[in-house]
């Protein structure tokens, strides 16, 4: 359910005290289905759809079924059988060396050597596979088994075809696993970036392990510092030759990830100047190295790369996501890179494309239209001039087109909706539902439910929040909040979505109020939003969070002495900011692992949004949460793994410094070894302890459970 403003008080208070009634007779959760996942016929399992295997059936999974397994389901008969792709050559990395796996189960070694072999990937007509070694590339001929050495000048500075980690992180990402080279469509090339780490300022990360301990050294490029060097190079099978691509390998700028056109004629090479605001892309010519320009945007803030390019057949032309508008659009563009249509207009958020028609020369993609904390399927015509919404109905939709586009499975709810799927055809016409998960048993308890409502800030943006109120909720009674948050730009966690999660109950029966919340820059309000965070991390959250926070503390039955707030990286960064800056309206925090300077964090990511500390002192100050440590007077508790490689502990350890000289109380928890996010079952338990520890310490006021030690 959607509330605006006018009626935020009373609206709330009446489904509160409405709630209450009738639940009054129900029964209680258990706590065995609270805290122990015990079955029940409150949400019933429900399928996942994983994909199609054909126009006319949809793939399911469904982690209850016995043997487990995926099934593919006939859309007209709704018949389901066992879904087994077709068996392929696999490669698979196993005791540091490379297996080849045929079709009939059965395995080669290909390789035995000390080092491990890193990414093998077949080459796209099975005879070859590429890998990285030693910061060397290597291919082998699997017919022949013969193995040949591309480069030969890694190092422990220079990599072949394996990413400088600022890469691995902000650029190519980390479903990459460091990954950093790309076979061509016929198979006759392969393209690979060449990194060279030498000027990127060592960061060591010391592990405490053992009589004397050790250093792990990372080429970690902090904020205004030497990026790696990066040049794109080609190996052409046939004649065995190496060439470079056009680019200046000593310029101080970026290269993003690769697209080869369909054919391999060229390669479609992403280009970034260093300020970040300035994007090209270039046709790359694999023989020669020689480039030609395609497309060149530019705009007032930052630029995101393009994580995809869908490439029309028959040399068509090619259709893209760009938020140079405002908000992200579609846009059609010939080969030589002109534009041709913009194929949508609007303050609407374009989130993905789902089936390209080219036979009738449409799209189909999702976008955040109705309402931003929902997604729904659309379609429209190459030339723009028409728009149809397919899915229906007040809920956030998670679409899965078929083949040929001739239907779709819709998986959709709302915050007081259980999840459902159905099936519709092409038109957004309904043809069956496929499942419901709203058990039997539904109605027959008394359950925490949330609502999502919209806070208005003074220069006019609609925010989004959610809040879950205890199932016994007292309209006379005050109760704690609690407020989860990740922050960053483009990163927003509230949508209009059903969630239904046993800890979330166990809090609300405990008598916690929880609170997600997002601000202007967050999604919601498209790059427009997003670009007020430019050169100023960190204020405008905060500005809308507390005007989030003021409204919740103008509600009767909210406690303004116990509002914490926690979250993690980004998240943690607004936590330990919340209780600094923001220390007016926020009491409690948990603050892991995050950024406390952004002088302290990697330079692709802090100078899109902040520039460098050299061209930007006065916002790398205001946005530090050293430069407010003395403002501290809630309850801070600060996290961190002592061997995080993403957000090093020297923030944390920064921040700890000011706050001790500032005379502040505050609590530290260490976690010797662990990594960005606490991958150790062990120590990502006691967090979650300790966590819930500090909830029942400062904002429930009794002791902890013996359930929940």
């Amino acid at each position: 359910m959607m509330l605006t403003l006018p009626f935020r008080k009373s609206v709330l208070l009446l489904l509160a005290v409405s709630a209450l009634s009738a639940q009054a007779q129900k029964k209680q959760l258990t706590t065995g289905q609270m805290l122990q996942n015990e079955p029940n016929k409150i949400i019933a399992p429900i399928p996942q759809i994983t994909g199609w295997a054909d126009d006319s059936h949809y793939i399911t999974r469904s982690f209850g079924r016995r043997g487990g397994g995926s099934m593919q389901v006939d859309v007209k008969t709704g018949i389901e059988t066992p879904y087994s792709p077709a068996k392929e050559t696999t490669v698979i990395v196993r005791d540091k060396d490379i297996y080849l796996k045929k079709e009939d189960g059965t395995e080669t070694r290909l390789t035995k050597t000390i080092d491990e072999e890193q990414n093998p990937i077949l080459s796209p007509d099975g005879s070859k596979i590429a890998f990285t070694e030693g910061g060397n590339l290597f291919i082998i001929d699997i017919a022949t088994g013969k193995q040949s050495q591309i480069t030969n000048d890694g190092s422990d500075v220079i990599y072949n075809g394996y990413a400088s980690w600022v890469y691995y992180e902000e650029i190519l990402g980390r479903a990459s696993r460091y990954r950093a080279f790309w076979w061509s469509p016929d198979s006759k090339r392969i393209a690979w970036m060449h990194f060279n780490d030498s000027q990127v300022p060592v960061f060591p990360i010391y592990n405490s392990e053992g009589q004397h301990g050790f250093v792990e050294k990372q080429r970690y490029p902090e904020a205004g510092d030497p990026n790696p060097k990066v040049k794109m190079g080609f190996y052409s099978i046939a004649d065995n030759r190496i060439s470079w691509a056009d680019f200046d390998e000593n310029a101080d700028t970026y290269l993003g990830t690769p697209f080869w056109s369909p054919d391999g004629s060229a390669l479609w090479m992403q280009w970034m100047n260093r300020d970040q605001n300035n994007l090209k892309i270039y046709a790359v010519n694999p023989q020669s190295g020689s480039k030609t320009e395609i497309y060149d945007e530019k705009q007032k803030t930052w630029i995101d790369w393009f994580d995809d390019i869908d490439f029309l057949k028959n040399n068509q032309g090619f259709i893209i996501k760009s938020d140079k508008s405002g908000w992200m659009q579609l846009y059609l563009h010939g080969m030589d890179g002109k534009l041709k249509s913009r194929i949508t207009n609007g303050k609407y958020t374009v989130t993905g494309i789902e089936y390209i028609d080219e036979k009738n020369k449409q799209v189909y993609f999702t976008a955040r239209k109705e309402n931003s904390a929902r997604v729904d399927l659309y379609k429209a015509p190459f030339n723009g001039k028409s728009l149809t919404r397919l899915t229906s109905g007040e809920f956030n939709h998670q679409v899965s087109v078929s083949d040929n586009g001739t239907y779709f499975t819709d998986t959709y709810s709302n915050v007081s909706t259980p999840t459902k799927i159905a099936l519709y055809n092409s038109s957004g016409k309904f043809i069956k539902e496929i499942a419901d998960s709203k058990g039997d048993e539904y109605n027959d308890y008394q359950l925490a439910t949330t609502q999502l409502i919209r806070v208005k800030t003074p220069d006019g943006f609609d925010l989004p929040m959610t809040i879950m109120l205890p199932p016994n909720y007292d309209p006379n009674k005050k109760y704690p909040v609690m407020i989860s948050v990740y922050g960053g730009p483009n990163a927003g966690t509230v949508m209009d979505s059903w969630r239904f999660s046993g800890m979330s109950q166990w809090w609300a029966k405990e008598g916690l109020i929880q609170v997600a919340m997002d601000h202007r820059a967050s999604g919601h309000f498209g790059k427009a939003g997003q670009n007020y965070m430019y050169h100023d991390l960190g204020k405008w959250e905060m500005n809308d969070y507390i005007e989030m926070v003021k409204w919740l503390r103008n509600q009767t039955y909210v406690d303004p002495s116990k509002i914490c707030i926690t979250g993690g990286s980004y998240g943690g960064y607004i936590t330990a900011y919340a209780l600094t800056y923001g220390s007016d309206y926020f009491t409690h925090g948990i603050a892991n692992f995050g950024v406390m300077d952004w002088s302290l964090y990697d330079s692709h990511y802090t100078e899109r949004y902040m520039g460098t500390p050299k061209n930007n002192p006065e916002g790398y100050k205001s946005s530090s949460v050293l430069t407010y440590a003395n403002k501290l007077k809630g309850v801070l508790r600060i996290v961190h793994g002592t061997m995080d490689d993403n957000v090093h502990a020297q923030n944390s350890i920064q921040l700890i410094d000011k706050l001790e000289d500032a005379g502040k109380h505050f609590e530290f928890l260490l976690y010797p070894g662990q990594r960005h996010g606490f991958r150790d079952r062990t120590k990502a338990m006691h967090q979650r302890m300790e966590t819930n520890r500090f909830i029942y310490q400062y904002l429930l006021e009794k002791p902890m459970p013996e359930e929940l030690k």
